[in-house]
């Protein structure tokens, strides 16, 4: 976050984004770049970090209130924050970012797959009784790191034993959806099966023309707030900035 926050005030001007989610922004807590950002009109920052790893941020121009973070897994990393907003229709926001879960998709010999495993677990329990408070919609966003539908990847079949798109991950997303009984924004707007990504692998050395890549980033909410949902983009043309990001900006417009 500290190294790209020039992207990041870019963004901010050319989309006049009310209310942006950010993950592993690998920021202390105290060492946000917030002056940058209220500088800009974005007064209300509930952010969550630690030194090196992980971190999740809500920058809005709108007031929020309550602000939250669960402990996913008892591991005491930075991976979640909430908040609530008193709009006319009352909601609270979370903003998650999921465990990558390593090279190796085998939990007995890979303990980062296992914790993602775990993650996606509790997840679940989450989804169904505590991330919708009584008398509140919800939405959900983030790096959630879990490619679930054949064609939120370039190739299925080759994807099938790489982590973020296996059998056992993309069974427990579909389970976490169902428990939220949450409506997936994104393929609202884009209808499956058309080809659908995010993020695009630092490791090609032409990423654009290779085009190798999967939908890691998601925007879920409840039915009622889903229904509102006027428009949505992905900003590909982000990924092609300099010191830029391998995931790309995702933009839902709720009426």
């Amino acid at each position: 976050m500290r190294l790209r926050i020039g992207l990041v005030e870019r963004l901010l001007k050319e989309q006049q984004i009310d209310i942006l989610c950010l993950q592993e922004t690998k920021c202390p807590q105290g060492q946000f770049p917030s002056k940058t950002l209220t500088d800009l009109g974005y007064h209300h920052i509930a952010e969550f970090g630690q030194k090196g790893y992980h971190g999740v941020a809500i920058v809005s121009r709108l007031p929020f209130t309550a602000q939250h973070s669960r402990n996913f897994c008892e591991k005491g990393d930075c991976r979640h924050v909430s908040v609530k907003f008193d709009a006319p229709t009352p909601f609270i926001l979370h903003d998650l970012y999921v465990p990558a879960g390593g090279d190796e998709p085998d939990r007995n010999i890979n303990e980062k797959f296992g914790h993602k495993l775990d993650f996606l677990d509790e997840m679940i329990d989450w989804s169904k009784h505590h991330s919708t408070p009584a008398g509140y919609e919800a939405i959900v966003v983030g790096d959630l790191n879990v490619a679930p539908l054949e064609h939120d990847v370039w190739s299925h079949k080759a994807l099938l034993k790489i982590v973020s798109h296996t059998p056992v991950e993309t069974e427990r997303f579909a389970k976490m959806m169902e428990a939220g009984k949450w409506v997936d924004v994104m393929r609202g707007h884009i209808p499956h099966p058309e080809k659908l990504y995010t993020w695009w692998s630092y490791r090609a050395k032409d990423w654009e023309t290779a085009n190798k890549g999967r939908r890691l980033d998601h925007i879920l909410a409840t039915e009622k707030l889903a229904k509102t949902c006027t428009k949505l983009l992905v900003l590909k043309e982000t990924r092609g900035w300099t010191q830029t990001s391998d995931h790309v900006p995702v933009i839902a417009d709720f009426a």
